[in-house]
C-alpha cells in the first residue's frame, strides 16, 4: 500500500527526485491490477499522453504554454472523451460479459511527471486534475468487472478531463465559459489557431527568469518513464516531500535506477 496518504505519490528514485514527480494514487495494493481492460486502456492512454505534456520545456516556464502544449492537451481530453463514451454502458443496458473465459488481471502501468516543482501555473493546474482523474480510474470499484464500465464510472473520470479543457479554453483561447462548459464543446481549428497570449496577458505574465538547461533529462533518458512502470515494480513511494526513498513494501520490487530510473541525461 502506497504509504499512509491519499495522495498523489512522490516518485523519488534515485536521480529522478530532483524533478518532483509524481505518480497516481492507486491505493491498496489490490489495486495495483485491473480485470477490466478498458479501465487499462484509459488509464493507459491518459497516463502516457500526460507524460507526453508535462515533459514539455513548457512546463519548466511561468510564461503562457506554448501552441504545442495546448494542441497536445486538446488532442489528449478529446482522445480521453473519446474512450469514455465509447465503453460506457447506461444503467439500464446489459453489459457484455464472457460465457467460459475471464480475463486475466493485469497491472496498471503509472507514468511519473513533473508535479510538484513545475513552474507553469496552467499545467499543473491540468496535470492535478488529470493525476486525479487517473486515481479515481485505478481506485475504482469497475476495475473488477471486465470488459466496459457503466455511465456512471465515466461522469466521474470524465468531469476531470472536463475541467482541464473547459479551464484552457476559458484562460488561454478565450472562449465563453457557457460555450466551453456544453459536454460536447470541441475546440475548432480557427480557435487554436488564433491563440494569441500577448493579447490576453499582461507584460509581467509574459516574461520570465531563464530555467536550468543543463540537468533536464534527454529523451533516451526518460524512455524508462515514457515506457510506463509496473505497479509492482516501484519502492513504497510517500508524500512529497518525505525523508526520501524508502524500502519496497511486502511483494514490492524496487525499480533499479540503473535500469528504470537512469540519471538524467545519461
Amino acid at each position: 500500500m502506497p504509504g499512509n496518504t491519499d495522495g498523489f505519490l512522490w516518485y523519488n528514485v534515485g536521480e529522478w527526485q530532483q524533478y518532483g514527480l509524481a505518480v497516481p494514487n492507486w491505493g491498496k495494493d489490490q489495486n495495483r491490477k485491473s480485470q477490466n481492460s478498458a479501465i487499462r486502456d484509459l488509464v493507459q492512454i491518459v497516463g502516457r499522453n500526460l507524460c507526453a505534456v508535462m515533459w514539455h520545456a513548457d512546463s519548466r516556464l511561468r510564461t503562457p504554454p506554448s501552441i504545442n502544449t495546448i494542441t497536445r492537451v486538446h488532442r489528449l481530453c478529446v482522445r480521453a472523451r473519446a474512450l469514455l463514451a465509447a465503453n460506457a454502458v447506461p444503467a439500464n443496458v446489459t453489459f457484455m460479459e464472457p460465457a467460459h473465459a475471464i480475463p486475466a488481471p493485469e497491472e496498471h502501468l503509472v507514468y511519473p511527471v513533473p508535479y510538484f516543482n513545475v513552474r507553469n501555473q496552467f499545467m499543473k493546474r491540468w496535470c492535478n486534475l488529470g493525476l486525479l482523474a487517473l486515481t479515481e480510474a485505478m481506485q475504482h470499484q469497475e476495475n473488477a468487472r471486465p470488459l466496459q464500465f457503466s455511465v456512471t464510472f465515466s461522469g466521474q473520470i470524465g468531469q476531470y478531463l472536463q475541467m482541464i479543457y473547459r479551464d484552457m479554453a476559458t484562460t488561454l483561447l478565450s472562449i465563453p465559459v457557457a460555450d466551453a462548459s456544453k459536454p460536447d464543446f470541441t475546440l475548432t481549428d480557427a480557435q487554436l489557431t488564433a491563440y494569441n497570449p500577448g493579447a490576453i496577458f499582461t507584460q509581467t505574465e509574459l516574461i520570465d527568469s531563464m530555467p536550468d538547461v543543463t540537468r533536464w533529462p534527454t529523451e533516451d533518458a526518460l524512455q524508462p518513464l515514457t515506457d510506463g512502470i509496473p505497479i509492482s515494480y516501484l519502492p513504497a513511494l510517500g508524500a512529497y516531500p518525505d525523508a526520501g526513498p524508502v524500502p519496497p513494501t511486502s511483494g514490492a520490487t524496487a525499480v533499479p535506477t540503473a535500469s528504470f530510473a537512469p540519471p538524467p541525461g545519461a
